[in-house]
């Protein structure tokens, strides 16, 4: 089932309905970006990861490349080493288990919307956005290519 759907710039296009049972085997997720803002007051940031979460798979991932030049050319007294630290620990409590402090016992969800509250340090998450996906990893992949590197 299709319907022809008028954006506001005039444009006339044609957008796809798929109905539960015909989305083959795509799932629903969610992700943020990874934002590292040295310096909060001035709301500069870059890019640095991104943080994916599968209901349906179960599974939440993180994958991280922090471009050290560009964050330094926002602030040359950038804490490179915090920074990587902060970002680290994005990862482990994504991956769950011991290593994921006191997230280890929450389920992928409930990890993932720990991730993504606002909050205002230096590495903040961005708004959460969704999409469909057979395979959430290679997604986080895909993802960290196109709005990271």
């Amino acid at each position: 089932m299709s319907e022809r759907h008028i954006h506001m710039a005039g444009h006339v296009t044609e957008r796809h309905i798929t109905r539960t049972g015909q989305g083959g085997d795509r799932d629903v997720f969610e992700y943020a970006l990874l934002r590292v803002v040295p310096r909060v007051e001035r709301g500069e940031c870059v890019n640095a990861g991104v943080v994916v979460y599968c209901r349906a798979r179960a599974y939440v991932g993180a994958r991280i490349h922090l471009d050290e030049a560009r964050l330094l050319a926002l602030d040359p007294a950038a804490d490179v080493a915090g920074v990587r630290a902060a970002l680290g620990a994005v990862e482990r409590v994504c991956a769950g288990g011991e290593e994921a402090g006191q997230a280890a016992g929450d389920d992928a969800g409930r990890r993932f919307r720990w991730l993504i509250a606002p909050r205002s340090t230096v590495v903040q998450p961005g708004p959460v956005h969704t999409g469909l996906t057979a395979d959430p990893a290679a997604e986080t992949e895909r993802l960290l290519d196109l709005l990271v590197r």
